[in-house]
C-alpha cells in the first residue's frame, strides 16, 4: 500500500532510518543487551542489585547530565561507569570494565544482514536518486551489510541532535548542497522520522507496519505499509 497525502515536490534525495526500517531491530537490540548484561552478572555484586538497578543508573545518568538523551552511545558508556562506580569499582577498573561491557553489546548490536530484496530496492533506488542514512541509533553500519550503501550517514550525537530536532537534516542538506525540500525521509516513526522531517521542511515517507502509538499527530507527506512500495517512487 502506497498513500500519498499532499502532493510531493520534486526531490534528488532519499534518505532513510535504519532501524526498524531497514531491517527488523527488535531481536538485534535483545541481543546487544542480553551481552551486556551477561559481562555485567559475572562482576562481584551486580546480579544482587536487583532487576531494576540498570534502569535505575540510567535514569540518573541522564538527569545528571540531560544532554545524553541525544546521544545513546554515550548515555550508555556513562550508565556503565555509574553502574561500576555503584558497584564499587575504581579508576582503571571502571573504564577496563565499561569498555569491555559496552564492547559485547555493540558487537552485537551490529550483527545484523539485511535481506537480500532490501539491498536489491536500495541499489534500484540508487539508480534514481542520492541515497543516505540520518539514525538515532548508534548501529555502526560498516560493520554489517549496508556498508556502502549510502553517500552519507549521520547519526544522532556524533553529528547532532536526536529526531524530531531538525539538525541532522540541515546537516545532510548543507552537506548535499540541495535545499530541505529536496530530501524524502523514510522512517517508521511518526515522532521522530516524520516530526523531524517535516519540521526540517523536507519531505516524509511513514513506513506504517508497526502498532505502535505516536504522540505526533501531523501527517507524513506519503504513507506505506512495505519498505518495497518506494519502487513506486522509481
Amino acid at each position: 500500500m502506497i498513500r500519498f497525502n499532499r502532493a510531493i515536490s520534486p526531490f534528488s534525495v532519499l534518505s532513510f532510518d535504519l532501524d526498524d526500517t531497514l531491517y527488523d531491530n527488535r531481536p538485534i537490540i535483545t541481543a546487544a543487551v542480553q551481552a551486556q548484561h551477561d559481562y555485567l552478572n559475572a562482576l562481584p555484586g551486580y546480579r544482587q542489585q536487583g532487576a531494576q538497578f540498570w534502569q535505575q543508573c540510567r535514569e540518573l545518568a541522564a538527569l545528571k547530565q540531560p544532554e545524553l538523551i541525544d546521544d545513546v552511545t554515550q548515555w550508555r558508556k556513562h550508565t556503565l561507569r555509574l553502574v561500576l562506580s555503584e558497584l564499587g569499582f575504581k579508576g582503571d577498573e571502571i573504564e577496563h570494565h565499561a569498555n569491555k561491557a559496552y564492547q559485547a553489546f555493540a558487537d552485537e548490536r551490529s550483527n545484523i544482514t539485511v535481506s537480500k530484496d532490501v539491498l536489491k530496492l536500495l541499489d534500484k533506488l540508487g539508480q534514481h536518486y542520492r541515497l543516505i542514512a540520518i539514525t538515532n541509533g548508534n548501529v555502526e553500519v560498516e560493520r554489517f551489510n549496508l556498508k556502502d550503501k549510502f553517500e552519507l550517514v549521520l547519526q544522532a550525537g556524533l553529528h547532532g541532535k536526536a529526531k524530531p530536532h531538525t539538525t541532522l537534516f540541515d546537516q545532510a542538506a548543507t552537506h548535499l548542497n540541495i535545499k530541505n525540500s529536496e530530501l524524502l525521509h523514510i522512517g517508521d516513526s511518526l515522532d521522530s522520522d516524520v516530526q523531524g522531517a517535516n519540521n526540517a521542511g523536507c519531505q516524509s515517507v511513514w513506513l506504517n507496519n508497526q502498532a505502535q502509538a505516536y504522540a505526533y499527530k501531523g501527517l507524513a507527506d506519503i504513507e506505506i505499509t512495505n519498505i518495497h512500495a518506494l519502487t513506486h517512487l522509481i
